[in-house]
């Protein structure tokens, strides 16, 4: 008898506990991502902490190393295995190649009651959309085709920040003369790669370089203008110092913020290296769009995959309307860098190099000159990529000539098809 009643009361508690469980059950998310380091863990840390304050439960699964290479093979393995996160992040092409595998989420009715479609440029929305419904969110904007300086150099050499790229080279001889390095960089794949695209732009403008790297139209790639292109990379090649082969690019940000080089081609992360040093823009170092109209990015996004249970499909939901709301949108970025993906967000807290990224974003919208990078894995797929830096890398390392990287360009992305 005493057993009966023990049983009954277990049971009791059981069903009170499972009652209780059920009550308290919210918004779940688990977000793989690979921002593991300083700023970009920091920046994280924002989204999770507003999920929470949300009353959702964050399980982050942060993978390092490879720029999400070591990530990519830790999501396949857990959508191979009918365990997908919540959250991915992913950006470009590979969202369109997961929604190919079928296993990515509709968040068409979160966009749309949240009017993403009214703030956010067209062009990277369509970053964000699987054959017309919403399946990722964008976290940010950044943009590639900058131009940083040494304050203190140009105005000790009397030169004013290049407006194109005959005005870089007569700069560069200049300071070469002078006994300044031009140009900080580093001779890495990734870096020759975002360097090419950048002078790309300025010479063939948004229109070619539109026809170039999203199309891969052979005409252009094998154009005389593509041409140019490589012959003013070889000139870029000459502005460097010999100790560049394998530097990090933060390392080339170094030599700009220390005065041992005056010029740097690289994304807006870079401006997160000089403000960790205390450095003003304006002041300390400048901040210009490189020569040529256009705007080029580079867009961090979470893509949302297909799961089961109402506390997932919650936490997704939850995710993805405070991803693109307008608070960590400018939480977000301020931490990192970059600016925010929507166009509404107030510019106040920004600085000058923010202001100017936002102007010409919007600006670029309307004119239809703002573009996915190529280097940055936003304007085509891997094997298409990959076949482009390849060509670019042997040309900046050798004595190929413009016309024989051309040529060999036209082979290697039609290879690759």
């Amino acid at each position: 008898m005493k057993r009966s009643v023990f049983t009954a009361v277990s049971t009791l508690a059981l069903v009170a506990a499972s009652v209780t469980s059920m009550a308290q059950a919210g918004p779940e998310a688990e977000v793989l991502h690979w921002w593991t380091s300083g700023g970009e863990a920091k920046s994280v840390a924002v989204l999770q902490q507003e999920f929470s304050a949300n009353g959702g439960t964050w399980t982050d699964m942060p993978v390092a190393g490879g720029g999400g290479d070591a990530a990519m093979t830790a999501l396949r393995a857990r959508v191979l295995s009918g365990n997908a996160p919540t959250a991915v992040q992913l950006k470009g092409p590979a969202i369109q190649e997961w929604y190919e595998e079928g296993v990515l989420a509709d968040i068409t009715s979160v966009a749309e009651a949240e009017g993403w479609d009214k703030v956010l440029p067209a062009s990277i929305a369509a970053h964000m959309k699987c054959e017309g419904q919403w399946c990722a969110a964008p976290v940010n904007v950044h943009r590639v085709d900058w131009l940083w300086a040494n304050a203190e150099i140009l105005a000790a050499n009397d030169i004013a920040m290049p407006s194109s790229w005959e005005d870089f080279n007569a700069a560069a001889d200049k300071l070469m003369a002078a006994g300044v390095i031009p140009l900080a960089h580093g001779g890495q794949a990734w870096q020759d790669a975002t360097v090419f695209e950048v002078v790309a732009l300025g010479i063939l403008g948004a229109e070619g370089f539109d026809k170039a790297f999203v199309d891969l139209d052979p005409e252009m790639l094998g154009s005389d203008k593509m041409v140019a292109v490589f012959d003013q990379m070889r000139k870029m090649r000459g502005y460097v110092d010999p100790n560049f082969p394998g530097r990090d690019w933060n390392l080339a940000t170094s030599m700009v913020m220390n005065g041992e080089a005056a010029f740097q081609i690289m994304g807006d992360w870079a401006k997160g290296e000089f403000l960790a040093a205390g450095k003003v823009p304006g002041q300390d170092f400048l901040c210009a769009s490189a020569p040529g109209a256009g705007f080029l990015y580079n867009v961090d996004s979470f893509a949302m995959f297909d799961v089961d249970g109402d506390d997932k499909q919650q936490g997704q939901d939850l995710l993805a309307k405070l991803i693109v709301g307008q608070n960590f949108q400018k939480v977000f970025n301020l931490n990192k860098g970059s600016i925010p993906a929507r166009v509404d967000v107030a510019m106040d807290e920004f600085d000058s190099c923010a202001h100017l990224s936002s102007a010409e974003m919007t600006t670029s919208s309307k004119e239809g000159s703002l573009l996915p990078s190529y280097a940055h894995g936003m304007a085509m797929r891997g094997a298409q990529s990959g076949a482009i830096t390849d060509v670019v890398t042997a040309h900046f390392n050798s004595d190929m000539s413009s016309a024989d990287a051309v040529e060999m360009l036209v082979a290697a992305v039609a290879n690759s098809l």
